[in-house]
């Protein structure tokens, strides 16, 4: 089973609060214990300095005067002349024993497990020499008691506050990770159904804004793609509707009675040039697809470009009474973009010069700097100011249209093309009719 991102933050977070938590716990009673042990220590100390201070030598005996502390109720105090006992208190018989083994050797303290009790012994000197000892005891009970309550305690209160956090950081998690829920949700159902919706939360500020770019910028490029794909679509049935139209024709024709093999050949001719378009014009797409997504851009020579791209048109010429002619420039001139891709970025502008021209259709080819220009020249009615830019548009058609067939969509193709090469076509206004011009990127 998967855990959830929520989860597993959660569970870092009271793994470390876990930890956090019994180590300061663990801190506190160690400190706590050091602390009790020391205080036994200085109290059995006092005590036992207070009895020594008490202790005087009159004609070679020890004497004791009873003190206050001494008269205490957990006070342990015996006085040794030598070996033998001048004072001792009611207590158990271990460390009565205990007592009695300290009063020889130096001073030091020593724990009874037994009884619970920490004893502390001290030599009782008179003119440098040792006359007795003092020995002094103090219950542990107490501390125990008070380091059992302060565990108990520390537990507990650990344990409440690894509760608070984990309910805090539940919360707090839930809170932060529940804009970023809505926001994936929104982003999906938007590139499913409304790909102009977008969170628009300005410039990213923190990681909540930050995500919020990434996904506007994640669905301007899905809108992008669906954009490209549809215009791509568009394109290739425009492209395509001629020669598939002219082969459907022309196949019915020949199919319509039987003929004589002479009327096939020609039949089967026109066949084979549609299909021969409608082979480049896929290759052409292909080639726009591949060098937009970072492909070859290939090389052409401009007059053979502007001589096919003519000569496909050579039909549409004939049925309007146009004549087209290619001006070639005087030497050869290449330019840095596929044969069929400069092809089908000429062909459209072309053929809506055939369109719109009465009876003269001119194509010259020059050089501009780093560019080839490919000027395309009709006697037709040219294009207005207002239209230079908008006849550009897919589906838009001039007002020199006159009920002419066409989509609208070959002007927009071959400006598309050229400019996914860095090049560019745009419209001119002439005295003398159309005059579009194309400009490739030179080789």
């Amino acid at each position: 089973m998967t855990l959830g991102i929520r989860r597993r933050l959660l569970l870092v977070v009271i793994a470390a609060v876990v930890v956090s938590v019994a180590g300061l716990v663990a801190g506190f009673n160690i400190v706590l214990g050091r602390s009790l042990d020391r205080d036994s220590r200085a109290l059995v100390r006092s005590r036992a300095a207070v009895e020594l201070s008490s202790v005087g030598v009159r004609n070679g005996r020890l004497t004791t005067s009873e003190t206050s502390d001494a008269r205490a109720s957990d006070a342990f105090i015996w006085v040794f002349a030598g070996p033998r006992l001048l004072e001792r208190p009611r207590t158990e018989a271990a460390v009565d024993q205990a007592a009695r083994a300290l009063a020889t050797g130096p001073s030091r303290f020593h724990d009874v497990p037994e009884s619970d009790a920490r004893l502390y012994s001290i030599p009782i000197v008179d003119s440098g020499k040792r006359v007795g000892t003092v020995v002094a005891g103090v219950s542990l009970s107490p501390y125990e008691a008070t380091r059992g309550a302060a565990l108990i305690a520390s537990i507990v209160f650990g344990v409440l506050v690894l509760i608070a956090v984990a309910i805090l950081v539940r919360w707090l998690v839930t809170a932060s990770l529940k804009p970023v829920v809505r926001m994936t949700r929104q982003a999906a159902e938007w590139s499913d159904h409304d790909l102009d919706q977008r969170f628009a939360l300005g410039p990213p500020h923190d990681e909540l804004t930050e995500l919020a770019a990434t996904l506007d910028g994640l669905l301007d490029r899905v809108a992008a793609s669906l954009r490209h794909e549809r215009r791509f679509s568009a394109e290739l049935s425009h492209e395509l509707r001629t020669p598939l139209a002219r082969v459907l024709a022309e196949s019915e024709l020949a199919l319509r009675r039987d003929r004589e093999p002479e009327e096939y050949r020609e039949a089967l001719e026109v066949v084979r040039r549609s299909a021969d378009q409608l082979s480049r014009t896929v290759d052409a797409l292909v080639a726009a697809a591949r060098f937009e997504a970072g492909g070859d851009v290939g090389l052409a020579n401009a007059g053979e470009v502007a001589a096919s791209a003519a000569a496909a048109c050579a039909g549409l010429a004939a049925s309007h009474e146009v004549a087209v002619e290619v001006v070639p420039h005087a030497g050869a001139l290449r330019i840095g973009v596929d044969p069929d891709l400069a092809e089908r970025i000429l062909q459209p502008v072309v053929e809506n010069a055939c369109r719109y021209g009465s009876s003269r259709v001119q194509v010259n080819v020059a050089r501009e700097n780093s560019s080839v220009v490919f000027a395309i020249d009709d006697d037709g009615p040219g294009v207005a100011d207002d239209e230079r830019e908008r006849i550009f548009e897919p589906g838009v058609r001039g007002q020199g249209a006159n009920g002419s067939a066409g989509a609208g969509l070959g002007l927009a193709l071959s400006r598309r093309l050229a400019r996914s090469v860095h090049g560019d076509v745009y419209a001119e206004t002439s005295a003398d009719g159309g005059r579009f011009l194309i400009r490739l990127p030179a080789a």
